[in-house]
């Protein structure tokens, strides 16, 4: 099996995820977002603005992993945290993930470039630009968040990394 294509959503945001624990869009605003809650009924954009992905219909039926990344390019992010999920999508897959979605804020080109420079394959792009996002990893089964991990300075590298992932 190629692992890349287990990673195939290399999308960003700006409004919609933004932690340490809140999901903010025009419809939906300081929404608090813990363990056991649904996702919002928001959209993420890939490749173009045109290119919508409802975040809970996306989960709808599955079991995925989503990721936060403050930016592209950044050291932890380039050189740890993606990296980890691509290395680790295999065991994710044989435990039942379907997805591994990351998101970021940066726009679509800065993610395209940042894709390939991680040899992601078939990676999928979304834009908004605007605020940074805190690092954060979450276990979203059916819509409904069955885990959640916020770095606690939002920057660091610990319980956000693909090995801590929980999937109960």
């Amino acid at each position: 099996m190629n692992v890349n294509r287990l990673v195939q959503r290399v999308v960003c945001s700006s409004r919609l995820f933004t932690f340490p624990k809140y999901l903010s869009t025009t419809a939906v605003t300081n929404m608090p977002l813990k363990e056991g809650d649904s996702l919002p009924n928001v959209d993420l954009f890939e490749e173009t603005p045109a290119n919508k992905v409802n975040i809970a219909q996306l989960s709808q039926g599955k079991k995925i992993v989503i990721f936060a990344v403050p930016g592209a390019f950044t050291p932890g992010c380039s050189k740890t945290h993606l990296p980890g999920y691509v290395k680790k999508a295999d065991d994710l897959k044989k435990q039942g993930v379907s997805e591994i979605v990351c998101v970021s804020v940066n726009d679509p080109f800065v993610m395209a470039a940042w894709g390939k420079d991680q040899r992601v394959d078939d990676t999928d792009l979304a834009v908004l630009g605007g605020l940074r996002s805190k690092r954060y990893s979450m276990v979203v089964e059916n819509g409904k968040v069955l885990s959640l991990q916020v770095e606690p300075d939002g920057t660091g590298l610990s319980c956000s990394l693909a090995d801590a992932i929980k999937l109960q």
